[in-house]
């Protein structure tokens, strides 16, 4: 059941899936000490008014750590994400998450998503039961994207500022600005409740409808991610094989490799990633590199994820997977 806040008008759903923005502490003061996901996200909306003409409602879809982020969770927003977008009288979503894995969610929510209305994924670095909390600025500045007819595409709002999903990440650790989206920087800022775009909004897209059949029940294929680096070994990729010759449940499907540089592997990780491809694993190479892309170059082995870090390049290729096992 949703809970109505405000009246009537245009209305705004709010999600809520725990996070750090729904912790509590046993003090004021300590802002690393508390335990996420424990404030409900109606809760979470008292004190902060709608736009003029806006209605606010609120709908628990999770309550989680988002370090503990799983698929069903996300299969389960998307769906009502889907389900609201639809809706004539709504004109965009929010959801609370955790920062944690708040990139990822937001990736996957706009790859599966139809992108004509926002879908405005928020987050703060501080618990609901800290002195100065950060959250609830980040909520209105929210709320004020999703509520915009000009917004569009999944979105991530932090500190005044509008990101990609496809290009936000957490850079970060304490500071309240914690993302940031590389060389191609906000799509817009917030200032006292006002959107000032600073370059085009994504394209509206079509969204990949078929991926919210998914059964519930079921998991997606299996995509680890493994880092290159100096002195590495292939046994952890062999290790992997083996399970999967074994026939044990859930055996790897796919591998993304964490590349130095341009996409450069070690060359033991090089030789483990060809003995996978040839069992049968799709491997895709994405960089460490916090900024740019990889650069292909004629004859690379393995197909390289461009300007996607390694966390999104799992995502696409675990949807890559799932539509294979769809068709």
């Amino acid at each position: 059941m949703s809970e109505q806040i405000t009246a009537r008008g245009r209305r705004v759903l709010v999600l809520g899936t725990g996070g750090t923005i729904a912790g509590r502490a046993a003090s004021s003061g300590d802002n690393i000490g508390y335990v996420a996901g424990q404030v409900g996200v109606a809760e979470l909306l008292a004190g902060i008014g709608a736009p003029a003409g806006v209605e606010l409602e609120a709908e628990q879809v999770a309550q989680v750590d988002s370090k503990d982020m799983e698929f069903s969770i996300w299969l389960a927003l998307a769906r009502r994400c889907a389900q609201a977008l639809a809706e004539p009288g709504v004109a965009g979503v929010v959801v609370t998450h955790g920062t944690d894995t708040l990139e990822e969610t937001a990736f996957f929510l706009q790859q599966v998503l139809p992108g004509d209305k926002p879908v405005v994924l928020t987050c703060a670095m501080r618990p609901a039961s800290a002195l100065s909390p950060d959250g609830p600025q980040n909520v209105r500045d929210s709320i004020a994207v999703a509520a915009s007819p000009d917004a569009r595409g999944v979105t991530v709002v932090c500190a005044g500022a509008v990101h990609s999903a496809v290009d936000v990440q957490k850079v970060h650790t304490y500071r309240l600005d914690a993302f940031a989206s590389g060389d191609a920087g906000p799509l817009a800022f917030v200032e006292e409740g006002e959107l000032r775009q600073a370059r085009p909004w994504p394209q509206a897209g079509t969204g990949v409808h078929a991926f919210l059949q998914w059964p519930h029940d079921l998991d997606p294929p299996r995509v680890e991610i493994l880092f290159s680096h100096a002195g590495a070994r292939g046994t952890l990729i062999d290790a992997l094989l083996a399970e999967r010759t074994q026939g044990a449940p859930g055996g790897i499907r796919g591998l993304v490799l964490a590349a130095t540089g341009n996409g450069t592997l070690h060359h033991e990780i090089e030789r483990a990633a060809a003995r996978a491809q040839a069992a049968g694993v799709r491997v895709i190479r994405a960089t460490r590199c916090p900024q740019g892309r990889i650069l292909p170059k004629p004859g690379d082995p393995i197909p390289d994820a461009g300007a996607l870090n390694p966390v999104k390049a799992r995502v696409a290729l675990m949807l890559e997977l799932m539509g294979a096992s769809a068709a």
